[in-house]
């Protein structure tokens, strides 16, 4: 077999067809699977050229919508774009539990991003502290002439923030510009105003700037959601509500106190929140490293990661829910503006700002965090999720549609959710089909 080489020469100069075609080469792929690679319809692949590098193709999620929801005391249906089996289906049914208490409720921060300007060799870090906080207005000045528009929105640059950092290399002057992006998840704009303070803040500090970037820990945009849980609703599998409420609690206890435990926790809680960023154009990977900084950031003093949310049992014994985590999330600019399937999911959630789409978020959030608590404290996680894992493997076995529920049903009776056994059920119900 020839040496394949890696290195194709202006590889983003050529046309879609001419890079499917030296991927197709490189690969020895057949024109089957190749056809994986095509644009659903609806999209338009010069959109997708347009919005990353190199582009060959496209790579569909499966999309569903999260129904029951009421938020605000406002209905919403939520798209969310994910490959996990049962986090649709738990996160609505964890919404239907929670309406007959009203639902959810949401509490947003202004949307406050960080800028942050790096200042080195700063010889009295202290004192230059004190000489940046002594400029903070003509510095804010200096940063809203970089964005009028914004200004005009009612954003901008709103505070000036110092720290002096030691590190290992040396004390480092850190300052943190404070910007109210409206609308916007912000990177762009707080970018630029770090880029035109940086030499002002190195001339006031006597030192050098160095990186001048936004930050995804957006401590000051957070987003709140609660709910309650009824405990008549939630018994199951011979245990009392007031059972599965004692145990949802004592299974929060063991991610506020465990760092093992809370990764896996706070994970399920991205499950939620990820497929509805996703679906909306956002930048997922932001966002979990924001939430997942938070977490650690928030349990500082006493421990290396926190929970995202909490769990309490109110006066009446029903179970109440609280999350709190940044949402930086934006409804102008990037994929959310251009990509089409995005901009339907925008309008079919019908937010308005996006403070409130960080509310939904946060919702989504919780629902499905309270759904695998449920199930961790009653049936246990696999029951529903592997039923739904087993379609996959079903589907990965070769099952045509007509022969999925039976194989289905084959797998999960025997207790046995595994492509082998998928394999060898299939090929006996085709023998036992082809005898009739």
């Amino acid at each position: 077999m020839a040496q394949r080489s890696s290195e194709l020469s202006a590889f983003y100069t050529r046309t879609m067809e001419e890079r499917r075609k030296a991927i197709q080469e490189f690969a020895g792929l057949s024109e089957a699977e190749m056809a994986a690679y095509a644009i659903p319809p609806g999209v338009d692949g010069a959109i997708l050229n347009r919005m990353i590098e190199n582009v060959v193709g496209a790579f569909p999620l499966p999309l569903g919508v999260a129904t029951n929801f009421r938020i605000n005391d406002r209905d919403y249906l939520i798209p969310m774009a994910i490959e996990e089996p049962s986090v649709v289906a738990a996160a609505s049914h964890a919404a239907k539990i929670a309406r007959p208490r009203g639902g959810f409720h949401t509490q947003l921060d202004p949307p406050i991003m960080i800028g942050q300007v790096q200042l080195l060799g700063v010889p009295d870090p202290h004192a230059a502290r004190l000489r940046i906080l002594g400029a903070r207005e003509s510095l804010l000045g200096k940063a809203n002439e970089k964005d009028p528009m914004l200004n005009k929105v009612g954003g901008g640059a709103r505070d000036l923030d110092v720290r002096v950092l030691p590190t290992p290399r040396g004390t480092m002057l850190v300052v943190h510009l404070l910007v109210d992006v409206r609308d916007a998840m912000g990177a762009n704009a707080v970018n630029t105003m770090a880029e035109a303070l940086a030499p002002e803040l190195a001339a006031l500090s006597g030192g050098r700037s160095n990186l001048r970037i936004i930050s995804n820990l957006a401590v000051h945009r957070l987003a709140r959601a609660w709910a309650t849980f009824p405990r008549e609703a939630l018994s199951g599998e011979g245990r009392s509500g007031e059972e599965v409420v004692e145990g949802i609690l004592d299974a929060w206890n063991f991610a506020a106190h465990d760092p093992f435990r809370c990764a896996t926790h706070n994970k399920g809680i991205m499950n939620g929140i990820s497929a509805v960023v996703l679906a909306t154009g956002n930048d997922f990977r932001a966002i979990e490293a924001g939430a997942h900084s938070y977490a650690a950031w928030k349990a500082r003093a006493g421990g290396t990661i926190a929970p995202l949310t909490t769990y309490e049992k109110d006066p009446h014994g029903d179970l109440v829910g609280t999350i709190e985590l940044p949402l930086a999330v934006g409804l102008i600019g990037g994929a959310t503006a251009v990509h089409p399937t995005a901009r339907a999911n925008i309008k079919l959630l019908g937010v308005r700002t996006a403070g409130e789409l960080a509310g939904v978020m946060a919702s989504v959030g919780l629902a499905q965090n309270f759904a695998a608590l449920r199930a961790l404290a009653n049936e246990g996680i696999q029951r529903g999720h592997m039923a739904l894992h087993a379609r996959n493997i079903a589907v990965t076995a070769g099952a045509a549609p007509g022969e999925v529920d039976a194989l289905v049903a084959r797998l999960i009776g025997e207790h046995a959710i595994r492509l082998d056994r998928a394999q060898a059920i299939l090929a006996e119900m085709r023998r036992t089909k082809g005898s009739a």
